[in-house]
């Protein structure tokens, strides 16, 4: 399965890009699905209104659906109450009704992820195409799953839960408090879950393809971005300029606008040198329906964002951060994290016993330090044509020696 996962800045089209793209798929024989969380825009966009229980037939070989992330929370708040029904009735809690419940901040971003867990464990498509949140949204979304696993495994340790059977021993004999086996229940179906939506983020068939204008910010923006995506290890596949305007027009006030975004799309292309970036023009309004959608995918380009080499790749996808074995040569171990677009003057760096916190810009993520790495101390980093190497020295009191 392709998964395609469509964002960028807000404003710039992704809605209508996720949809043409979805669209191409079909036109090329795959068995395509467009999700989105928008209400009204896909729908103007395709011409057809969308249904949230099932996907809703759009064209041959194209289906879409909207996802609903009240019916969501709904949902998982009642088998939640269900669960915990006893302790509330300890408790002397009155249970809420289906009818009176309305979804909380964040809903969407859960339901989105659920939905896309489940469309991937499915056999039914050969292409899924997501329109999602915003570019900052969008990475934050995605480096979600990963956080709350690392929370769980902090305040739930698993190894801790073979001691569930002697709690009524260390009960009488210490009076040692042991989590509830109820509560150990909730984190491994929250582990279950959150790993089949990593899995499907990190499936070698998925990859964030970035929609943007040609604007006097855009590489620049797109930049910010780009790091942010390749500190959590996602894959860019492209760069989609949306709202081309034709060049060589006679009007003055349109030969300006055109010069204007030939500049920043070849400051595009100089940002991404190793990302195709794709053109899509302008076609005097918003598409509106299928037949519309046919001309963006017949445009300059051809087919949007695809060409060679965007396809899945074969096998488990490697993990980008690397370990170089400098010990012969320097005395030293290096920690290489690719990170496109970043820029000294955001790059933060911060050991925490066997994690190291690296902070690009806006966006942070967390590692447990590798095994050998674990034995040493950080003795620098540096960043060098979009590599962060941090520098490890071995520690003598804990590193092996050598007869």
């Amino acid at each position: 399965m392709r998964i395609v996962l469509v964002t960028g800045p807000g404003g710039a089209g992704r809605t209508t890009l996720a949809a043409a793209t979805a669209l191409a798929g079909a036109r090329r024989g795959a068995r395509a699905l467009l999700l989105t969380t928008e209400s009204s825009a896909p729908e103007t966009v395709l011409g057809t209104p969308l249904g949230a229980d099932a996907p809703t037939p759009i064209a041959p070989g194209l289906h879409a659906r909207r996802i609903d992330p009240g019916d969501r929370f709904r949902q998982e708040f009642l088998a939640f109450q269900e669960r915990a029904g006893a302790a509330l009735d300890l408790l002397g809690a009155a249970p809420l009704d289906e009818d009176e419940l309305t979804e909380l901040p964040g809903s969407e971003d859960f339901a989105l992820l659920h939905a896309l867990r489940a469309e991937h464990a499915s056999d039914d498509w050969d292409m899924v195409v997501v329109d999602m949140p915003s570019a900052s949204e969008t990475i934050r979304l995605l480096a979600l799953p990963a956080q709350v696993r690392r929370y769980l495994r902090r305040l739930l340790p698993p190894e801790r839960q073979a001691a569930r059977a002697l709690r009524p021993v260390l009960a009488q004999l210490a009076g040692v408090p042991m989590p509830a086996q109820k509560l150990y229940e909730a984190a491994e179906r929250w582990e279950t879950e959150l790993a089949a939506v990593q899995r499907a983020i990190d499936d070698p068939g998925t990859s964030v393809r970035l929609v943007t204008e040609a604007g006097p910010v855009a590489a620049a923006n797109l930049r910010t971005i780009r790091a942010g995506l390749a500190l959590h290890g996602r894959r860019t596949d492209g760069v989609v300029v949306n709202r081309l305007l034709p060049t060589g027009s006679a009007d003055p006030f349109l030969a300006a606008l055109s010069g204007s975004q030939q500049t920043a799309l070849k400051a595009l292309r100089e940002e991404f040198p190793d990302v195709p970036v794709h053109e899509v023009p302008h076609l005097g309004r918003d598409p509106q329906g299928v037949d519309e959608l046919d001309e963006l995918i017949d445009g300059p380009t051809g087919e949007i964002g695809e060409t060679g080499g965007t396809g899945p790749v074969d096998g488990p996808r490697p993990d980008p951060w690397t370990v170089e074995d400098r010990l012969a040569t320097d005395g030293i171990l290096v920690w290489q994290v690719p990170l496109p677009g970043a820029e000294r003057r955001g790059l933060g760096l911060v050991r925490r016993g066997d994690e190291i916190v690296v902070t690009v810009g806006r966006f942070r993520r967390i590692r447990t330090l590798p095994s050998a790495l674990r034995r040493c101390t950080v003795s620098g980093a540096g960043l060098r044509d979009g590599v962060l190497e941090i520098r490890f020295t071995p520690d003598p009191g804990l590193w092996p020696k050598s007869d």
